[in-house]
């Protein structure tokens, strides 16, 4: 690979630092160093050269500048040989810069001098599996872990690689031991129950799902929605479904977007269920919003159709009442989509800004499942450049596509102001 410019001059920096920096000092005039204390005072330097670029190449590393990093750390190799830290970062940074040949490489030849290089190992095992050479991964991973069993890191790659070869239940064997050595290791907590799963051992899949789901794992978050939808180890139950969907969705699971949106069109009519289908999703958007309440204890309630959001604002706690209100609106509380469309319009002052995006979002994605109020608070965000670019054109657009009274009278106004000649009034 060549180095670029910056990088040579690097280069030649380091090494005018090695030919001056510590050269040793000439003996006293009338006296002669004995040749074995000159030798041992040489070699001293050359270690202390050594461990300065070993400490300029892991800055680099730790700043993500591989490439840089390779200079100093070669050249740490080169002043003392057998410095085992050096030529492993040597190798990581190989890896960090995608030379994965060049880090195998160099990562087998300590190997062999080294053998007990146990974190050499590791990083030779991940490089392996970044080329997807699972067989050879799994051999360094299983002789790192005889060298030092406790190595969490190593557990959790044994366990991807022998889930890649096909060996479930020696993945599933790793999973639990990194789990028993650290049980807050969500993502293998995730990577257990997706496992026991494909060996069709929902019951005991499920509660390593909600585990991993309740640490704030987005995936798990939404396998747990999904296994209460469909009953798969636990009792169905829509409304903990569009609890833990709705979760998946804020961190940007797409999947659980779709699941909502789906939910979302039984219960307004627009795909086919029979009644009591239909009659028991939209019970499950009002369960959630009455759980909802249950994650703020503190907050007191003003009648039954008050929203946790609602009182959120009460406390003038206008940022955290945003996300609630956009939770509560998707499960069809009118009251907090009215408010939402309010706080977007005008904000809070001191609270709250106005045109928030997250808001916008709620409303664009519910307009497009075809909801009547959305549609036309949207349509009047472009027809009055709320929030973004004026647009009357697409206002009138969203609104002939509504049949409610009040998008046909604000088309009406729109048009009229159009025909008119004059720009239409902010709605």
């Amino acid at each position: 690979m060549r180095l670029t410019t910056a990088g040579l001059a690097l280069l030649a920096l380091i090494e005018c630092g090695c030919a001056t920096a510590t050269a040793p000092s000439p003996p006293a005039t009338g006296s002669r160093a004995a040749p074995g204390r000159t030798a041992q005072a040489d070699q001293n330097a050359r270690e202390a050269q050594a461990q300065e670029r070993l400490v300029q190449g892991h800055a680099l590393i730790a700043r993500g500048e591989m490439a840089a990093a390779t200079l100093p750390l070669r050249e740490a190799v080169r002043l003392q040989p057998g410095l085992v830290e050096a030529r492993t970062s040597l190798g990581l940074a190989l890896y960090g810069m995608g030379d994965l040949d060049g880090a195998i490489e160099e990562l087998r030849a300590l190997l062999r001098q080294h053998p007990d290089a146990v974190r050499a190992r590791l990083v030779l095992a991940t490089t392996l599996m970044a080329k997807q050479d699972w067989a050879s991964a799994r051999p360094e991973l299983e002789e790192a872990l005889q060298r030092q069993p406790d190595l969490i890191q190593a557990l959790y790659s044994l366990g991807l690689v022998r889930y890649t070869l096909g060996d479930l239940a020696g993945a599933i064997d790793a999973y639990r031991q990194v789990l028993a050595r650290s049980p807050d290791h969500a993502d293998a907590r995730y990577n257990l129950a997706l496992v026991l799963k494909l060996t069709h051992r929902d019951a005991e899949a499920m509660p390593e799902f909600l585990a991993a789901a309740r640490t704030g794992h987005a995936r798990a978050q939404f396998f747990a929605g999904t296994a209460y939808a469909r009953g798969s180890g636990v009792e169905p139950d829509t409304a903990l479904a569009i609890a833990w969907w709705i979760r998946a969705a804020d961190q940007g699971v797409r999947e659980a977007e779709g699941a909502l949106g789906e939910l979302r069109q039984v219960a307004l009519g627009r795909i086919r269920r029979t009644p009591a289908e239909r009659q028991a999703v939209e019970q499950a958007f009002r369960d959630y919003r009455g759980a909802l309440w249950s994650e703020f204890p503190g907050l007191a309630r003003n009648g039954d159709d008050d929203t946790v959001g609602a009182a959120l604002l009460r406390q003038g706690r206008g940022r955290d009442a945003v996300p609630v209100l956009i939770r509560e609106a998707s499960a069809f509380s009118e009251r907090a989509r009215a408010l939402l469309e309010t706080l977007y319009t005008g904000g809070v002052p001191g609270q709250l800004a106005a045109h928030d995006g997250r808001s916008l979002h709620y409303f664009k994605t519910a307009a497009d499942e075809g909801q009547a109020r959305p549609r036309i608070a949207l349509a009047r965000f472009y027809a009055g450049g709320l929030g973004v670019p004026k647009d009357t054109a697409r206002a009138i657009s969203l609104l002939r596509a509504t049949p409610h009274e009040d998008a046909q009278r604000l088309l009406q106004e729109l048009l009229a102001a159009v025909e008119g000649g004059a720009a239409p009034a902010r709605p």
